[in-house]
Parts: structure tokens; C-alpha cells; sequence
């Protein structure tokens, strides 16, 4: 018989299609199937640093949620605990506040936490979890770059958005014959939006490579071109001497434009990819994630973290989820499929 009566949730990192819906997941299976009571937790973790500003999550709160972007109980992407930054005597130092966040958690009455957020978040809940609080995870990031589950939520959504924006600047692009750079916060969007460059952290690139296939183009008739750019790309050795106080867009862009002698336009997506309303799949992938993680609590299984394996919704151990990036395989399949239809990767 588990001994929980009260879960808190927290969201923490970047925010994701697809929160608000394992909030209303969690708060509604811990309510109708546990009759546990829940409090959400503002702001991450730093809601634990100001107890008081927690509050009770019921069914009325989360209802109406599912198709709403964002998260109901905000988000950081500084607050960690065990690093907390502060300003003494006019000058800013890091505490480690960790007892003060557990004791606080266990002031409010709160038996267990579910932590939504991604690798960094996952992190602070492992050393939380070694510290004695009860705590399971759920993976949130847009990137889909966690190694331990296929699918993250979020990531469906931030695809149909960059392959939304793609779409309509391929018919601006061919109207004006220009070069097209757009920088993306994803990886794969490229091939869905029909871009005929590619350019990603794992494959090399040079400029040269990518302006000879400019001008390949253009010699059987194409006088425009779509180039998306991952924001985390390796900068080959003709852009490293280049400032990085621009975007990697603007510098693949500009370059583009000396390589080439092309007229080049650059459209950075930012955060646009992480906002809106959760897509279908996202929404049933997320509620699936908020139910498995209060039926971990209820099974005593803390210091796990919800994932999707061969479709299936299964637990790991946080220490074996975080710290282990997943990457596009240079050699893979959709690499494969991508030059095998024209793509260049710049290499």
C-alpha cells in the first residue's frame, strides 16, 4: 500500500507544446484514481525556494488545458538548486540550497515530485533524489535529443511549425530567386519541408561545397535555394575567424553570399518553434507520460523516469536518461534517404 497522499509538479527548462497537458494528465490521474492531493510548483525548483507561493491544483484548474502551449505553472531555465545565484555584499555568488528546497517540499506536505524538463532538469532531480526526496521525471525537450526515449513530447509540434515555415519560404524564395538560410532550433525539419540544404551539428560542412551546389542548381534551372541551418552546427575554419555575436544563419548567410554572388536572406524561427498549441500526437504522448508517472509514485519507483521505448511507455533510471545526447547518425537511414533525393549537407 504506497503512503502517498501529496504529489507536487514542477516544469522546468525550456518551455514545450505538450506541458499543461501532462500537468492535466498527472493532476487528474493522481486526483480521480489515487484521491492523492496536488500542488503545483511555480518556476521550477524556485518555486520550493518561496513555499507559500504553491498552491493546490484540482480539477478546475487544470481543465480546458489540453490544447493551451506554455505551462500553467511557469518555468526557468536558471533555477537550480545546488547552484543558486544570489547577490551578497554587491557581489553575485552560487549557494547550494538544496536542504532548504527539500525541507520546504516537506513543509507543504508534499510526499513526491514529478519533474517535467529536460536534461538539465533531470540532472538536479537525480541529485535531489540522491539527497532522499522521492521524485520521478518526464522528459520534455523540442529538440527530441534524449537518448533514453524515442519520442519526446513537444518535438511533433516544433516539426510541423519549422516544416509550416519552410513551406512558405520556399514560394518567396523561388519567387525572388534568392537564397533562403533558415536556422532552426530542431534538426530534421529540413527534409520535410523540402530544403535542398541541410547543415547539422554531426556532418561537416564548407561553404565552398554548399556554393558549388548553389550554383549546381542553377545550372539546370534553379535560381533559388533553401538552406536550413541547425543552431548548434560546427562552424567550418572560414567562419570560425568570423564574429560570433550574430546567429549561425547570419554567418552561414553571409557567407553564402560572398561564396556565391547570390542575393541571401536569413530567417531565424527561435522560439516560435516552442509556442502554440500541442499537436494531436503530442497532446496523447504527453498525457500517456503525466498518467505513467503517477503510477510510478504510486509504485514506489522514485528516482525513474517516464519514456517511449518500441512505442511503449516504460521507466529508466534518471542517472542511465541524462548526460547521453541523442544524435542524427551521419550513415543512418534518413541521411541516407535525404542525399538519395538531392540533399546536400555541405560536405
Amino acid at each position: 500500500m504506497s503512503d502517498i497522499r501529496c504529489i507536487g509538479i514542477c516544469t522546468g527548462g525550456g518551455d514545450a507544446p505538450g506541458l499543461n497537458a501532462v500537468i492535466r494528465a498527472a493532476v487528474k490521474c493522481a486526483i480521480l484514481k489515487y484521491k492523492w492531493k496536488v500542488i503545483g510548483i511555480p518556476d521550477g525548483f524556485d518555486g520550493l525556494i518561496w513555499p507559500e507561493k504553491s498552491c493546490e491544483l484540482t480539477l478546475k484548474h487544470v481543465s480546458g488545458i489540453l490544447p493551451r502551449g506554455g505551462t500553467i505553472l511557469g518555468t526557468t531555465n536558471r533555477g537550480n538548486p545546488f547552484q543558486y545565484r544570489i547577490v551578497e555584499n554587491g557581489q553575485e555568488i552560487t549557494r547550494d540550497i538544496s536542504d532548504e528546497v527539500i525541507a520546504n517540499s516537506r513543509k507543504l506536505g508534499i510526499d513526491a515530485i514529478i519533474t517535467i524538463g529536460g536534461d538539465g532538469s533531470q540532472k538536479i532531480a537525480l541529485e535531489l533524489f540522491h539527497k532522499g526526496m522521492k521524485i520521478v521525471g518526464v522528459p520534455k525537450t523540442i529538440d527530441n535529443d534524449l537518448s533514453a526515449t524515442e519520442v519526446t513530447f513537444g518535438f511533433d509540434t516544433a516539426l510541423n511549425t519549422a516544416t509550416d515555415a519552410i513551406d512558405k519560404l520556399h514560394t518567396t524564395a523561388e519567387s525572388h530567386h534568392r537564397v533562403m538560410v533558415i536556422e532552426l532550433m530542431g534538426r530534421d525539419a529540413g527534409i520535410a519541408g523540402g530544403a535542398h540544404v541541410i547543415l547539422i551539428p554531426e556532418i561537416s560542412f564548407s561553404i565552398q561545397k554548399v556554393s558549388d551546389y548553389i550554383a549546381q542548381r542553377e545550372g539546370y534551372g534553379k535560381r533559388f535555394t533553401i538552406v536550413v541551418v541547425a543552431e548548434g552546427i560546427k562552424l567550418p575554419p572560414e567562419l570560425k575567424r568570423m564574429s560570433r555575436a550574430t546567429s549561425v544563419a547570419n554567418l552561414v548567410g553571409d557567407a553564402i553570399g560572398l561564396f556565391s554572388y547570390k542575393e541571401v536572406r536569413v530567417s531565424i524561427l527561435g522560439h516560435i518553434q516552442r509556442g502554440g498549441s500541442p499537436s494531436p500526437y503530442d497532446r496523447v504522448l504527453a498525457t500517456r507520460f503525466g498518467v505513467a508517472a503517477v503510477d510510478l509514485i504510486a509504485t514506489g519507483k522514485f528516482g525513474k523516469m517516464v519514456c517511449l521505448q518500441q512505442e511503449s511507455i516504460r521507466a529508466v533510471d534518471i542517472a542511465d536518461a541524462v548526460g547521453k545526447m541523442k544524435a542524427v547518425d551521419p550513415a543512418g537511414e534518413l541521411v541516407a534517404a535525404a542525399r538519395a533525393v538531392g540533399v546536400c549537407f555541405g560536405d
